[in-house]
């Protein structure tokens, strides 16, 4: 689970592009990078939206607790 070697995850084509842009001064690479965020976090978002849904949906209104003043005998 934890490496120490540095992992390079693009395509070739990928890398390339993002060198020879960046290189020229050009915003190419911030593109990609917000693309990656996007990415990243657009799971976490649906969890969220879904989680926020089911809590609306399935929240309890009006609960009233109804204890008898009996004493309980539990033998």
């Amino acid at each position: 689970m934890v490496s120490v070697i540095p992992a390079f995850a693009q395509c070739a084509q990928c890398a390339a592009a993002v060198k020879t842009n960046s290189a020229s001064g050009a915003s190419t690479a911030n593109g990609l990078n917000n693309g990656i965020y996007v990415l990243l976090c657009a799971p976490y978002l649906a969890v969220a939206i879904g989680g926020f849904v089911w809590y609306k949906k399935y929240k309890r209104k009006d609960v009233s607790l109804e204890i008898k003043s009996e004493k309980l005998h539990l033998n």
